[in-house]
């Protein structure tokens, strides 16, 4: 139950509209009561029971106790013989008349203390729910790049759905059944103990019965909700992945294989669905099953206390049973939250997996704040290796980068290029050794302000599916069209952009699959413009683009670099030859530094055989 308790710790902030709900609650279940026990008087005056109609003089005019420790119920007496008073007063027309008037004032009023029930638990379930997720989105942003490398995407995002979705049904599961159903459970009873206390203890037999299935059932769909829970989970990566990646399904003409395997997936779940199914909804059956068993004994017992015995008149024994029947449902819906909190807590279990993953890459308890980049960004005995591998990918880099220099990492595949420059903005932190920047370690400047003095412009162009404008001014408030349109032109983007349906408001499709690759990553370049930033990383920007569009990119990234100290990633070495140092890595160490013309002096160097085999022809 720690899990579960943990869920309704969202409620604080709706406590008001909370007990709004358990207000309406009791009055809801009071006056269902109510409505059923204003049947003895109607079955009195349809049926002429004289002594049951026309009250004793002793019930209208009670003795009245003057000791203070009655008061409560001398005002109760009164308040009672007051009533039957009234509605027993004039012609039996006229007490049929006020009957039916109260009974149908009685079933307006529980309608609407029903609605504004559910009203507020709807408030108090939607907005807690809507806070679980914002907060497991928000903390999703905290977490490293490391995460997301071990993570599937389907499962993040299917827990973030479909858990949340599993964890809302059990907020009303408590807050409803727990408080109207016991409530309207005990009124009931009290109504029943009230015509006959025998009766009602005999009909409470099937209670023990019901708890000992209740718990069973419960124990066993914790289980299984956590199983479904990951099913679903392998549906949504899967239909992640073959939505993103529809163009190499086709081209490889595998849609039989990726409709095979989502098949094998959803059958798996159907199976684990009807498996859960059978479990679930033999509880309310059983249970039904056994209070009808115990029912029936009851009838036959009241029918002798009726016809034999003479303790109990006819409108009483049918008031009673209606009564006892009336107590079924709740018992029922009752005896399915047990299973729905179960099953809750093991779908909070996976959420809250990610909001208990703490942020490896976060700010120190009083870190630097910065506002400019100034000198030089040092690499002093830098090493990484990922968590889940020992062997290092970096190995013991020292490096100096002066302001306005632009540094290009070349090196084979696997060499450690991009984990280089990963390193500088965050993404993931040395395993030993430091980056200085200006002298300070990067670990001890503020986050925000880190990443605020970098713009990225990557191989992989990320656009978001907005417009135009909106893609270029990311993360900017209050951008002038003049600012926006002069780093679309710097960008070689204004042109193009002005060709598209709506110019700069066109949306660009998921991923910007509505532009052409040289397009999208002109616009990327755009955004890196705006923001200005006074370091640039360009991880491989012009490696996936046509001999065109790689010229269009080529000049946008020149005008990028001016005046910036710049890291850039490329495999295609002619657009680094004017580097101020290119830094050669192999096997994730340094093994040449220099100039171009100087590196290709070296016969027997790595940078020499990557060029001689770029320019073989």
């Amino acid at each position: 139950m720690k899990t579960y308790y943990r869920v309704l710790s969202y409620i604080k902030p709706y406590r008001k509209h909370l007990t709004a709900s358990v207000l309406f609650s009791i009055l809801y279940a009071l006056l269902n009561t109510v409505s059923v026990y204003l049947l003895i008087p109607l079955l009195n005056t349809l049926f002429e029971e004289k002594g049951a109609l026309q009250p004793q003089a002793k019930t209208l005019t009670p003795a009245i106790d003057t000791s203070a420790g009655n008061w409560f119920t001398n005002i109760g007496n009164e308040i009672a013989a007051s009533f039957k008073s009234y509605l027993f007063s004039g012609s039996e027309r006229e007490i049929l008349l006020k009957i039916c008037f109260l009974i149908l004032f009685a079933f307006l009023l529980k309608n609407i203390f029903g609605y504004m029930q559910a009203y507020y638990m709807a408030f108090v379930e939607q907005g807690m729910i809507r806070d679980l997720r914002n907060q497991s989105y928000v903390h999703l942003h905290k977490l490293p790049m490391s995460y997301f490398k071990n993570e599937k995407t389907g499962n993040l995002i299917s827990r973030i759905t479909n858990d949340v979705n599993v964890v809302q049904a059990s907020v009303s599961a408590v807050f409803l059944n727990m408080v109207r159903e016991p409530l309207t459970i005990l009124f009931f009873l009290g109504l029943a103990v009230s015509i006959s206390w025998k009766l009602t203890l005999f009909s409470l037999l099937v209670l023990p019965f019901t708890i000992g299935i209740i718990s069973w059932i419960g124990l066993i769909l914790r289980k299984q909700s956590g199983q479904l829970q990951e099913k679903m989970a392998d549906i949504t990566t899967t239909l992640h992945e073959t939505i993103t990646g529809v163009k190499i399904v086709k081209a490889f003409g595998m849609e039989n294989y990726e409709n095979k395997k989502f098949k094998t997936q959803t059958q798996s779940f159907f199976k684990l669905v009807l498996k859960m199914a059978r479990v679930r909804n033999i509880a309310s059956p059983l249970t039904e099953f056994l209070s009808v068993v115990v029912g029936g004994a009851m009838i036959y017992y009241g029918g002798e206390l009726v016809l034999v015995d003479k303790t109990l008149n006819a409108s009483e024994f049918i008031v009673f049973l209606l009564a006892i029947f009336q107590m079924m449902p709740p018992i029922k819906e009752l005896s399915s939250v047990n299973n729905r909190i179960q099953e809750s807590s093991a779908a909070a279990e996976r959420v809250f997996e990610i909001l208990d993953t703490e942020p490896g890459i976060k700010n120190v308890s009083s870190p630097v704040s910065i506002s400019e980049f100034k000198e030089k960004i040092d690499f002093e005995s830098v090493s990484f290796h990922y968590d889940d591998d020992d062997e290092l990918v970096l190995n013991n880099i020292n490096l100096s980068v002066k302001k306005g220099n632009v540094v290009a990492f070349v090196g084979s595949s696997g060499a450690g290029k991009t984990t280089c420059v990963d390193l500088l903005p965050r993404f993931y932190d040395p395993t030993s050794g430091k980056i200085l920047l200006d002298g300070i370690d990067i670990k001890e400047i503020r986050l925000e302000d880190l990443r605020k003095l970098m713009g990225i412009v990557t191989q992989e162009t990320v656009l978001f599916n907005e417009s135009v404008k909106n893609n270029i001014a990311y993360g900017i408030d209050d951008c002038s069209e003049e600012r926006l349109i002069s780093a679309a032109k710097a960008a070689n983007a204004h042109n193009f952009v002005l060709e598209l349906p709506h110019g700069y408001d066109t949306i660009v499709g998921e991923k910007g699959t509505k532009l052409s690759g040289g397009q999208r990553q002109r616009l990327s370049i755009a955004r890196a413009l705006l923001k200005n930033p006074p370091i640039m990383i360009l991880d491989e920007a012009t490696s996936a683009l046509d001999n065109e569009s790689e010229v269009l990119v080529q000049q946008a990234i020149e005008r990028l670099m001016a005046e910036r100290t710049t890291f850039v990633i490329a495999h295609r070495l002619s657009t680094i030859r004017n580097a101020d140092r290119i830094i050669v890595l192999d096997k994730g160490q340094i093994v040449q530094d220099g100039k171009h013309d100087e590196l290709l002096k070296e016969e027997n160097g790595i940078y020499k055989k990557l060029y001689e085999l770029q320019f073989r022809d």
